[in-house]
């Protein structure tokens, strides 16, 4: 009976093909692509609606980062155009207004790699392993492009920088960089790699290309600035980070793995038919509570949001460990209630 691993969380599945073949073992694979949502198919918060970035996640694991407010919305499928061959989504970034960047100015899509997931690249040491980022990106735009790898303190950085030849076409881009002897790089459930796609940046925040530095470079002086033609576009899609000098094929999970990869970090819990996220029961005396398990452990104890409806009769404390939520009050029942469908709370433990 072949075994075969799901590449994720190391548990191995029984698969019967009809017959049983003495020594038959399915070859296995690991987590060869670091990004989570590489292929931009999971929008927990959004379900495609179009969000301005306020240094906030937008699809899931990819946060958009500005210091001006208001330059930039991001939308899955933005534009509507048609995805590169063997993706079905793509995360589209539309430019505001034509925004003059200033010297402290920074405009960025970012994805924090954690720590547990690039551990073995050994970077901050003499046996650190070369990485290749490959993508396809889209823009309305031409020029030299660039984004940046930085550890999570932002004092090593990897500025790098790719040209767009032919707007509005989707172009294959391979980036390879020579991982980090020196600086620290963390190994923990915090911030183990920014990967960073710049729109636009000022002095403070470019550096030269191609080359390890101390400056928290987002990316290459003299790149292309998104923010700075009203309208311009920037697609990207199937971005892909893995050990090794060359560019493979894009790593494909099921749709089930991504979410529940992506649910380590940010995680809805919806409405039932009568409209009620968590009812509570009474334990004793005036003392009710209520449990919300995850369908996946978090990275931390998360943050608990309502993010739509509202509670009804009482607020309840809410009491977050990774694998559930206590939810308790002690003066009479509690339940949020609002439109049957809607999102109603959120746990996240963003990086």
């Amino acid at each position: 009976m072949p075994i075969t691993l799901d590449g994720t969380n190391g548990i191995t599945t029984p698969m019967y093909n009809g017959s049983i073949t003495a020594n038959a073992v399915t070859p296995v694979t690991g987590f060869k692509n670091r990004i989570i949502n590489g292929a931009m198919v999971i929008d927990q918060r959004n379900a495609g609606a179009s969000t301005t970035p306020a240094v906030t996640y937008t699809l899931d694991r990819w946060q958009g980062v500005n210091t001006q407010a208001s330059k930039f919305t991001v939308q899955q499928n933005a534009g509507s155009v048609t995805p590169p061959v063997g993706f079905i989504n793509y995360l589209g970034v539309t430019s505001s207004s034509a925004y003059s960047v200033l010297t402290g100015d920074t405009f960025y899509m970012v994805q924090y790699v954690e720590g547990l997931n690039c551990s073995d690249l050994a970077w901050g040491t003499a046996n650190a392993k070369t990485v290749t980022l490959s993508f396809q990106v889209y823009s309305s735009l031409t020029g030299t492009f660039g984004g940046s790898l930085a550890n999570s303190a932002g004092n090593r950085a990897y500025p790098f920088s790719y040209t767009i030849s032919s707007a509005n076409t989707w172009t294959s881009i391979s980036v390879t960089i020579t991982g980090d002897t020196t600086g620290t790089w963390l190994t923990t459930n915090g911030i183990g790699i920014q990967v960073r796609f710049g729109l636009g940046s000022g002095s403070t925040y470019t550096g030269t290309a191609g080359a390890w530095g101390t400056a928290n470079a987002t990316q290459p002086t003299g790149s292309t600035s998104v923010v700075g033609t009203n309208g311009a576009t920037f697609y990207i899609t199937g971005v892909q980070l893995e050990v090794g000098s060359t560019a493979t094929s894009f790593d494909y999970r099921p749709y089930g793995t991504e979410l529940a990869l992506c649910q380590r970090y940010y995680e809805v819990l919806t409405y039932n038919a009568n409209s009620e996220i968590v009812s509570s029961y009474l334990l004793t005396g005036s003392f009710y509570k209520s449990y919300w398990y995850f369908k996946v452990n978090k990275r931390a104890s998360p943050t608990i949001t309502l993010v739509s409806g509202s509670w009804t009769n009482q607020t309840p404390t809410a009491n977050p460990q990774v694998e559930a939520v206590l939810f308790v009050n002690s003066s009479g029942y509690f339940y949020a209630s609002g439109t049957s469908g809607n999102v109603g709370l959120s746990a996240s433990s963003e990086l």
